[in-house]
């Protein structure tokens, strides 16, 4: 494809979908959060990446149920050197630094009653394109997945049957293997491997006919969208049971302690969080996700308190889809 076709055919078709797609998922996470939260309010920010590109991020600080909730959408592209493709995964057969455009949504929410588990949900379109403006490179990526801070199965059990069932429209391949993914991931390798919360499912690289279920590019952007508008379902329920549970003063400094192992991974193994730094992304935005208070105790032994063991246990990945609610 040349330059001109690039720019008239397949490649600015695809970009406009999945600029459109994000832009539709973005208002529908913000009117369900702020419908969560029952008080609060979200600010507006508009940025421009320097770069190219930009994106929204809006911030609900202080609501009544959450202690802060971002959503974010972001449309960037630019230049990548030859490593940076190679880092990111991408198929390339020339050493030469090549042009990217990724567009994405990205939901993080902290909620104040320490028994309403944080959530996370992102996903992502990738390009990469060559000198000659030839499209060389497209994939999917996304996930979503619940981090609690005080132990209760029920949910994290509620949680997967949901996001199994979704994935099952699709195919009966992707919750199996997208879960298995998503445990392997979300661990604090620097801590033993320890997980950072009950897990969900996650992907990356996700290209048209290649994945296991042979799902093609409109089968893949119908997906992925699924996963997009997923937390009506497999999160508000939770929130609704649970934000106005009584609490203690135990219960909201296992919070922050867990809160603490959340910034952890983000700062030190995410993926997305190191991309965003590593290509001149706002900081602000790409920092979003990190809680509003966190606290490190030296030294805690926190074996010996039986809130902390049970949350701990809770944390060795499990089939929860296979258990009864």
């Amino acid at each position: 494809m040349s330059a001109s076709g690039a720019a008239e055919g397949g490649l600015s078709s695809r970009r406009a979908r999945a600029a459109s797609w994000i832009t539709e998922l973005h208002d529908q996470a913000t009117a369900l959060f702020t419908e969560l939260d029952g008080g609060g309010a979200f600010r507006e920010d508009c940025w421009l990446r320097p770069g190219g590109g930009g994106g929204v991020t809006r911030i609900l600080a202080e609501g009544h149920t959450f202690e802060k909730a971002g959503v974010n959408r972001s449309a960037v592209d630019g230049v990548l050197p030859a490593a940076a493709v190679q880092r990111l995964g991408g198929r390339m057969d020339t050493d030469e630094e090549c042009r990217f455009f990724a567009t994405g949504l990205s939901i993080v929410a902290h909620p104040r009653n320490p028994r309403v588990p944080t959530v996370h949900l992102n996903v992502r379109y990738f390009e990469l394109i060559d000198q000659s403006g030839e499209l060389r490179d497209t994939w999917f990526g996304g996930g979503t997945d619940l981090t609690p801070t005080y132990p209760s199965p029920d949910d994290a059990r509620a949680f997967h049957h949901t996001l199994r069932s979704i994935c099952d429209r699709h195919h009966s391949s992707l919750y199996p293997r997208f879960k298995a993914w998503c445990d392997d991931y979300f661990r604090n390798t620097h801590r033993g491997g320890e997980a950072r919360g009950v897990g969900g499912v996650f992907f990356d690289h996700v290209r048209p006919l290649e994945d296991a279920s042979r799902l093609d590019d409109s089968a893949l952007f119908d997906f992925v969208g699924d996963i997009g508008k997923s937390l009506r379902q497999t999160y508000a329920p939770i929130v609704s049971q649970r934000r106005d549970s009584p609490t203690t003063d135990a219960e909201r400094s296992l919070q922050l302690t867990r809160r603490a192992r959340y910034a952890e991974f983000n700062l030190l193994h995410d993926r997305g969080t190191l991309f965003g730094l590593q290509t001149g992304a706002r900081v602000e935005s790409v920092l979003m996700s990190l809680p509003p208070l966190a606290q490190w105790t030296y030294s805690a032994d926190e074996s010996a308190d039986p809130l902390s063991a049970a949350l701990t246990a809770m944390l060795v990945p499990r089939d929860w889809a296979a258990e009864d609610d």
